[in-house]
């Protein structure tokens, strides 16, 4: 894992930034939350590599409001762009 952004999916519609920042808090210094609104996924930014990976392995199938957790390193836009372009 090179990264300290985490995707967090399959989240419940109702769940909060402060929810899931107190969630991945547990695992280290959480630097950044962000929710994409009606989508049911985020990220999570950890102050390091080393918390990120903490985090991923201790939440990734965790049931949390519900639902079974989804967590995987974040992809960087550019890689993702890269991939949609491949795509076409």
């Amino acid at each position: 894992m090179q990264g300290c952004k985490l995707y967090v999916g399959n989240l419940g519609y109702s769940v909060t930034v402060d929810q899931l920042q107190e969630l991945f808090s547990s695992y280290g210094n959480v630097q950044r939350v962000n929710i994409v609104e009606g989508k049911g996924f985020g990220f999570v930014e950890m102050s390091s590599q080393s918390e990120a990976e903490k985090a991923k392995k201790a939440l990734n199938g965790s049931d949390f409001k519900g639902r079974s957790l989804k967590i995987n390193e974040a992809i960087p836009e550019r890689g993702r762009q890269k991939r949609e372009d491949r795509r076409s």
